[in-house]
């Protein structure tokens, strides 16, 4: 939302996982990639494109908090509106982001049409990226499946996963300088990318097998200090129980009464 007859904030220009995106590159964002390649019809969960204005920079926290009443939608201030054309989105759109699970393939299966939207998009000169928040495989892994579906021309750096996005954000805070591990809690995809960038991880696949046995007033082995912490929690808990049962008893007897 931005306030009335104001500019576009500089949060505009962005950084997409670590692509800068070049002035005035214009962004365009589909939901679905079912379409027909000489028609240009993408269906009706296209989004329309947003043009961007600028290089680099990031939407600070400052201006996330910000709200009026004067505030208007996108739609309101005339930045959306329907596609009716599908030939307009072509000529104001430069770059295309595609979802993956759902939008190029479902399962294993290659959506209808997704290699003649893809193939009329790179022909007209377009960048198109893929991105997914399913971290069950690195980028190389979804290299593989794309290359696998028919889909040759993807190349690696149009792809950009959550398991990816995980390992860049542990490389631009220098988390191996700290000399720590990682706990991962997911697959092979995030710890794949961890080791393309040498940080060492625990846990993963390694912990899959492992089960836990828990039950009321049992808890792992730490030291005395552990179990006797463990005994007296216990404790506090039991009494808990039996003052609420001696309430419901009361209650039983005064509604008898």
């Amino acid at each position: 939302r931005r306030r009335e007859g104001q500019a576009l904030p500089h949060w505009y220009n962005t950084s997409i996982m670590g692509l800068s995106l070049s002035s005035s590159l214009r962004i365009g964002l589909l939901s679905a990639a079912a379409g027909t390649a000489a028609g240009f019809s993408f269906g009706a969960a296209a989004a329309s494109g947003v043009r961007r204005t600028a290089s680099t920079g990031l939407r600070p926290a400052s201006l996330a908090a910000q709200s009026s009443a004067a505030a208007v939608s996108f739609k309101d201030a005339g930045l959306c509106k329907k596609l009716d054309v599908p030939a307009d989105l072509l000529e104001k759109v430069d770059v295309f982001i595609f979802d993956c699970d759902g939008v190029i393939w479902k399962g294993d299966s290659l959506i209808d049409k997704v290699p003649a939207v893809l193939a009329m998009l790179r022909a007209a000169g377009k960048k198109v990226f893929f991105v997914t928040n399913n971290s069950t495989k690195s980028r190389k892994g979804y290299l593989g499946k794309f290359k696998s579906l028919g889909l040759e021309e993807t190349q690696p750096e149009e792809i950009f996963s959550s398991s990816f996005a995980a390992a860049a954000y542990l490389e631009q805070t220098k988390f191996k300088e700290s000399g720590k591990k990682v706990y991962i809690i997911g697959e092979v995809g995030i710890e794949e990318e961890l080791d393309m960038i040498g940080v060492p991880w625990i846990g993963g696949g390694s912990d899959a097998g492992k089960k836990i046995a828990l039950k009321s007033g049992c808890c792992p082995p730490r030291g005395a200090d552990r179990l006797v912490s463990c005994a007296l929690q216990h404790r506090r808990s039991t009494r808990l129980q039996v003052r609420a049962a001696a309430r419901l008893r009361r209650g039983r007897r005064h509604r008898r009464l």
